[in-house]
């Protein structure tokens, strides 16, 4: 009896082992996690092979996330709440005055509304980055030569620097300028100072910047052909060689 109670013993013993669940071996690197967990069975889990990064930002993947790369970079110069006196009471809004640029030439600004704060931001930026303008900065980093806009009751007067100056300007001006890759510069506002009027008197500077090549060709000094003549990169001479002697 004593036998067969131990043989029972054992074979229930090795059922339960059987039916015991076989924990999954884990792979590839211990210190990477996938978004839920390491024993994850989902598609892009690291159960087979070393992989890094995210599932959706592998290289090479189906359907994978691919980041864009912005070149621009983004400030914002003015948050300003507007109110509307409406029959069934105020309704307020707020707009908001973005500059972005790319630090080599490029610049844009746009103001829009919203009615959060997050929200005109976002729509400043789309709209910013639609309307891009360049401008001609030279080796220094500075203007070619002293430019004046004019917009409402403002002005703003630019001057070429010498390297080394940096930005001599306000906030709304200093914005545009350090932005749209402008080093050195002095900078004078005259009239009213609101953000807006001043932000668009110095894209009306910048858009009356004139460059070299046009100036010559304006004024009849030199030709088309003789400008590009002088912008084409020299070939370099091949080096003599030895007589054999």
């Amino acid at each position: 009896m004593e036998e067969n109670k131990e043989v029972a013993v054992t074979e229930t013993a090795q059922k339960e082992t059987a039916s015991a669940p076989v924990a999954k071996k884990i792979t590839g690197n211990p210190n990477l996690e996938p978004h839920s967990s390491r024993l994850s069975d989902r598609p892009g889990s690291r159960k087979y092979g070393d992989k890094k990064g995210r599932p959706g930002e592998r290289r090479g993947g189906r359907g994978g996330f691919r980041r864009e790369v912005d070149e621009f970079q983004d400030r914002v110069v003015d948050i300003n709440k507007v109110t509307r006196v409406e029959k069934g009471g105020k309704h307020m809004r707020f707009d908001a005055l973005v500059v972005v640029g790319d630090g080599k030439g490029k610049y844009g600004f746009a103001m829009r509304k919203s009615g959060e704060v997050p929200d005109a931001i976002k729509k400043s930026l789309t709209a910013a980055k639609k309307d891009v303008h360049h401008i001609h900065i030279t080796k220094t980093g500075t203007i070619a030569h002293p430019v004046e806009g004019h917009f409402t009751s403002t002005t703003v007067y630019l001057k070429p620097a010498p390297e080394g100056t940096g930005v001599v300007a306000g906030g709304s001006v200093r914005a545009i300028l350090e932005l749209a890759g402008i080093r050195n510069v002095y900078s004078k506002v005259y009239g009213s100072r609101t953000a807006v009027n001043v932000i668009k008197a110095t894209h009306a500077a910048l858009s009356s910047l004139k460059e070299y090549d046009k100036i010559m060709v304006l004024r009849g000094l030199k030709t088309p052909e003789e400008i590009k003549a002088m912008r084409a990169p020299k070939a370099k001479e091949a080096p003599e060689k030895k007589e054999a002697k």
